[in-house]
């Protein structure tokens, strides 16, 4: 059936007993497909039937659907156009795994962080009635981005604007990447288990369902019944107290009650908080079990449910770093943001559970909060992904760099992080974080400069930001560097080049050395590795380039504002300076870094092509630089 879905036109007059098959038939391709390219499991399973009610009650594109994250969209995908290309989810030249633009105009926006849905929801949905449109705006968002601040402050903006058609559908499955933490979850669960309501309102709808012909009609009549006995037997939802309008609770997993209740709400044609509840990895034993380990995976067996993210990684070395220093140090903690798992600090929460703190989806309070702990004697280490950190950054540079405070940032997945693309790329943060006075910054490549650079970061009382990849160490020849641990080189006598580097990318930099040694001019190519890249010592870096007639500056991340700029001005003022004296310098800078474009998601080796990162890219490019260099007089 599936097969014969090419847009949600197709979906609207199916059956229940249809469009049951079909959900059936929508899981087995997004489990198939997820067990083949990895991806995000466990919250699409669980959006299938909301989804499908969706797209029977409201007209996309007319109607805008828009989902927080965006990572539960692959059934909204699979049924808008896409199915024939849903294998190539997340691969490189394939479809995306979050809503994206540029694939169909039933995605009403790119998407990847959480908390903005609500508010861009809002600003469609005021515009349309400013222009006169007639079209509905509904904002999916899960339980987990209720701990973002940024969806009150779009709720405090909904407030009292009951005139607007809008509506947020509030995924409830009590989760987000980990267990979600704080007071709105606790506040959603207790609505979840309000047993007298529950109740009632169940005994409710049997009752006038029951009633011959007018039975079901009635039943959504008795809306405002149900409504005043929800307020006389459990508490006001903070939703109505901040003025929006409340409907709920409905089973996620009914599309028949779901569709009821989007079609009473779009009668109405008012802007409403529908509470839906959905079970995540819902149709797959082990997810259902175990939501949190399927999150997000790189491939599993389907049929065993082993997941294939095993190994060791940075992520999880960090974990075992930062179990070891707290053992011998009282005043270490952690705090991630929903992430537990994914940073790698699941042993530190159980072994230290005092002393970790998950803040939800809140990089901003995150990044303040360590500004407090850290105030008062602590030594807070705050952990998440590169791509989130960029949230964090009016935090860093108020709350603790200003402040002059002590805080390490550990940063997981910086630069390329393939397949989760656009949205996720870990190569801003360099650029961001070195315009902050007063922040230091590491880029380990291997799993011994990771431990020292942490160990040096807890020592200090200044802003320390350890950046590393996703996954593990590369394994290549790292025979005969030398130099400090800040900055390492690898120099053969009289080179005609040097490559300067940090991170992941140091391992391609080394092959593209030897093979422009071994190639038919026979270069000597020599190798500068900086640990500590931000700030590094450009004195020495200089003195170690003299000679060379190129210095190729090779960057894992955005030439604006990167490392690589940042030098090259460095040589561009020691060449101004020569000149002044009388010297003549006889050396050529270049660039090789990420220049003013977002890089989609696909395979590493894809992406490294597509941007000239390749060892035999680098090779090239500069053998052909080596040509045009300016020869010694």
């Amino acid at each position: 059936m599936l097969n014969e879905i090419k847009s949600p036109a197709d979906i609207k007059n199916l059956s229940y007993d249809e469009l049951k098959t079909l959900a059936g038939e929508i899981r087995t391709e997004i489990l198939n497909t997820v067990a083949k390219n990895g991806g995000h499991l466990a919250s699409n399973l669980g959006m299938v039937e909301a989804t499908l009610a969706l797209h029977r009650v409201f007209n996309v594109p007319k109607d805008k659907i828009i989902f927080d994250v965006g990572h539960q969209c692959y059934a909204h995908k699979l049924i808008t156009g896409r199915y024939e290309r849903f294998g190539t989810l997340r691969c490189y030249g394939g479809i995306s795994g979050f809503p994206d633009r540029t694939e169909s105009e039933c995605d009403t926006l790119n998407a990847g962080h959480s908390g903005p849905a609500i508010s861009a929801a809002l600003g469609i949905a005021i515009a349309n009635k400013i222009i006169g449109c007639d079209g509905y705006t509904i904002a999916v968002v899960g339980d987990g981005s209720f701990s973002n601040g940024m969806v009150y402050e779009a709720i405090e903006n909904c407030a009292g604007r009951r005139d607007l058609k809008l509506i947020i559908l509030l995924n409830d499955n009590e989760m987000s990447i980990s267990r979600s933490v704080g007071g709105m979850s606790a506040h959603l669960s207790r609505i979840r288990t309000s047993k007298q309501y529950m109740s009632f309102k169940h005994s409710l709808e049997n009752i006038l369902n029951k009633i011959p012909f007018i039975g079901h009609k009635l039943a959504i009549a008795a809306k405002w019944v149900k409504d005043y006995i929800k307020r006389a037997l459990a508490q006001e939802t903070v939703f109505e107290k901040l003025g929006i309008p409340y409907t709920g609770l409905v089973d996620g997993s009914d599309i028949e009650k779901i569709e009821d209740v989007l079609r009473e709400i779009k009668s109405r044609g008012e802007c409403c908080l529908v509470h839906m509840v959905t079970k995540k990895g819902k149709g797959y034993n082990f997810a259902e079990a175990h939501p949190e380990n399927y999150h997000s995976v790189e491939g599993l067996n389907v049929e065993t449910g082993d997941v294939l993210n095993g190994g060791e990684s940075f992520s999880s070395r960090f974990g075992e770093i930062m179990c070891r220093a707290a053992a011998g140090d009282s005043s270490i903690c952690a705090v991630t943001v929903a992430m537990c798992a994914g940073t790698g600090l699941l042993d530190f929460s159980r072994r230290y559970p005092t002393r970790f703190f998950d803040v939800g989806i809140a990089e901003e309070h995150a990044v303040a909060f360590c500004g407090g702990l850290s105030l008062s004697g602590m030594k807070p280490v705050c952990a998440m992904y590169s791509t989130f950190a960029q949230r964090s950054f009016d935090q860093l540079f108020h709350d603790v760099a200003i402040q002059r405070l002590p805080l390490t940032l550990a940063l997981d997945r910086c630069g390329l992080v393939p397949e989760d693309g656009i949205t996720h790329q870990g190569i801003y943060d360099v650029s961001l974080f070195s315009s902050i006075p007063g922040v230091v910054i590491y880029s380990p490549e291997t799993y011994d400069e990771q431990e020292e650079a942490f160990t040096r970061s807890l020592a200090s009382d200044e802003i320390n930001i350890v950046r590393y990849p996703k996954g593990a160490e590369i394994e290549y020849d790292r025979e005969g560097f030398v130099g400090s641990f800040d900055l390492k080189y690898r120099l053969p006598p009289s080179p005609d080049a040097i490559i300067v580097t940090y991170g992941r990318i140091t391992a391609n930099a080394v092959m593209a050395a030897k093979m422009l040694s071994e190639a038919g001019g026979g270069y000597s190519v020599g190798i500068i590795k900086l640990v500590k890249i931000y700030p590094f010592d450009a004195d020495e870096i200089i003195k170690l380039c003299c000679g060379a007639k190129l210095v190729y500056l090779l960057e894992e991340g955005m030439k604006s504002g990167g490392i690589a700029e940042k030098l090259a001005a460095e040589f561009a003022c020691d060449a101004v300076e020569h000149k002044a004296n009388g010297h003549t310098q006889k050396q050529r800078t270049a660039i090789r870094a990420i220049d003013g474009r977002f890089v989609p998601h696909g395979d590493i080796d894809s992406l490294y092509r597509e941007l000239g990162f390749t060892p035999d890219a680098i090779a090239a490019e500069m053998a052909s630089l080596m040509k045009d260099c300016p020869t010694s007089d």
